[in-house]
């Protein structure tokens, strides 16, 4: 018999939501395993100075966990942080999670139908094994040598040990973590060179602090509080139109043609950071004071990637060198090597890296043929570009808990996506994302995995998402009782 029911890995806002549905299903026999020393995910590593949600709070939450108490319209890290400890701790799945306790490896074993996990407090067994790791854990690097001789770290580890005031500062990379950084720290260094490989399109970020009558309201009557997740979800698939319409999101992306100009009257920088795809192509960044920053006379964009970092000198491909104190890199995480990939196997011994050969996929981005009893949150072909990630993780814990509960309630010993489903399922995607923003707005690699794939997006709607990868439907896979196949 397995030492648990189900096994968690990670701690963050999936592996939180994981197991206050399981708790509120009635399962009890549960681990949520997390290598770190507390909760929290990406919201406890990125403690970077402007570190916000680009997502309406209203939006950043479980649904059944509303918060009716944020104090800004796009909360802050320390916020989110804490509406994760607070859930956690009013839902009393805190009892469940082991911190400092790292997965090592995950195998499948077919004679026992549980997995045997080896952690780094020891070996476990469990009947189900959920991963919650998510997209935005591991850092990218930049793949140029890095041997400089101050302080130089990643935005998602940065390091509050280094006083940046009165310093020389190089900035690589312009994704969503700089948008943020970039302007809480300009006001401070003597000069930033700014290393900008690709032109970002920012919009401006419709935030405000909430006033204290208006969290009252919320507070006091939920019905509000549903109303303005409504409009909210309401706007933002709006804006989803535009990535499956491209010619409509070239009509939003006047906005930030407009919103460039407003902010940056030099024309030669102004062309320097205006891009050359179509918006949405990439991530969508939002801002009211990136170009502001980038238009101080302490800053110098740099339109180039970088070449190398070595003793005291930063140098772009263009040739341009910057003679600097502190480097940090804004060079994003790796969203399409998911961090499991190598540690998870197979009953014959194959990794899910294995299987995929450089291109993750799953059915519905939960499931994976030849792992029985695995669900992966935040998986494969799942992005959106405009919703909330706990949008999308509702959905596969929806279609999770249904398949746990049809387990127990049948007697099943696993359950496993047929091959033929999963595959139809990916054909499908991979047709449909040919006629969205992704693929066709002139940015495509962005989303591309090793072989050119795009594994990252979802090309329909939310509203689809949420009926789609919400449901789970028996049919779809090979069952097994015990050693038997049932169907």
């Amino acid at each position: 018999m397995a030492d648990h029911e189900v096994l968690i890995v990670g701690a963050g806002a999936s592996g939180i939501g994981a197991a206050i549905r399981l708790q509120q299903a009635g399962i009890t026999s549960f681990v949520v395993l997390e290598k770190a020393s507390s909760l929290g995910g990406t919201w406890r590593d990125n403690t970077y100075p402007g570190c916000a949600c680009d997502v309406p709070s209203a939006l950043y939450s479980y649904s059944f966990a509303p918060n009716p108490s944020w104090t800004r319209a796009f909360a802050g890290q320390a916020e989110i942080r804490a509406y994760l400890e607070s859930t956690a701790a009013q839902y009393g799945v805190s009892s469940h999670l082991s911190f400092g306790v790292e997965m090592l490896r995950a195998s499948w074993s077919d004679s026992a139908q549980h997995w045997v996990v080896s952690t780094s407090a020891g070996e476990l067994t469990a009947r189900v094994l959920i991963t919650g790791t998510g997209p935005w854990h591991e850092p990218l690097l930049p793949s140029v040598p890095l041997d400089f001789d101050g302080p130089l770290f990643h935005s998602s580890r940065w390091d509050h040990s280094v006083d940046l005031r009165g310093k020389r500062v190089a900035v690589i990379g312009t994704g969503a973590s700089a948008v943020q950084f970039v302007p809480a720290i300009q006001p401070l260094v003597s000069s930033l060179h700014l290393f900008q490989r690709t032109a970002q399109w920012v919009l401006p970020k419709p935030d405000h602090s909430v006033p204290m009558a208006e969290r009252w309201l919320m507070r006091r009557v939920p019905a509000a509080q549903r109303a303005l997740r409504a409009v909210e979800y309401g706007a933002m698939e709006a804006l989803g139109v535009g990535f499956r319409h491209p010619a409509v999101m070239r009509q939003i992306q006047r906005v930030g043609a407009w919103h460039l100009r407003r902010a940056v009257r030099d024309p030669l920088l102004r062309a320097a950071l205006t891009p050359s795809y179509t918006l949405g192509c990439k991530r969508i960044l939002m801002s009211n004071d990136y170009y502001p920053a980038l238009a101080s006379d302490n800053v110098k964009v740099h339109p180039t990637g970088v070449a190398s970092v070595s003793g005291s000198t930063v140098t772009g491909d263009d040739g341009s060198v910057a003679a600097v104190d502190v480097v940090v890199l804004g060079t994003g995480f790796k969203i399409l090597d998911l961090p499991l990939a190598t540690r998870v196997f197979d009953a014959s011994g194959r990794s899910l890296q294995d299987h995929w050969q450089g291109s993750p996929s799953a059915y519905l981005g939960t499931t994976v043929a030849g792992f029985p009893n695995l669900f992966n949150l935040l998986g494969p072909s799942l992005g959106t570009g405009h919703t909330s990630a706990f949008m999308i993780l509702e959905a596969q814990l929806d279609h999770t808990l249904a398949a746990l509960s049809a387990l127990v309630r049948s007697g099943w010993s696993s359950i496993d996506v047929r091959p033929e489903v999963q595959s139809a399922f990916n054909s499908a995607v991979q047709s449909a994302l040919g006629s969205t923003v992704y693929e066709t707005g002139g940015c495509a690699s962005y989303y591309h995995d090793a072989n050119g794939r795009n594994s990252f997006n979802w090309p329909w709607s939310t509203r689809r998402l949420r009926a789609q990868v919400g449901r789970f439907s028996p049919g779809d896979y090979a069952i097994r009782s015990g050693v038997e196949v049932v169907r």
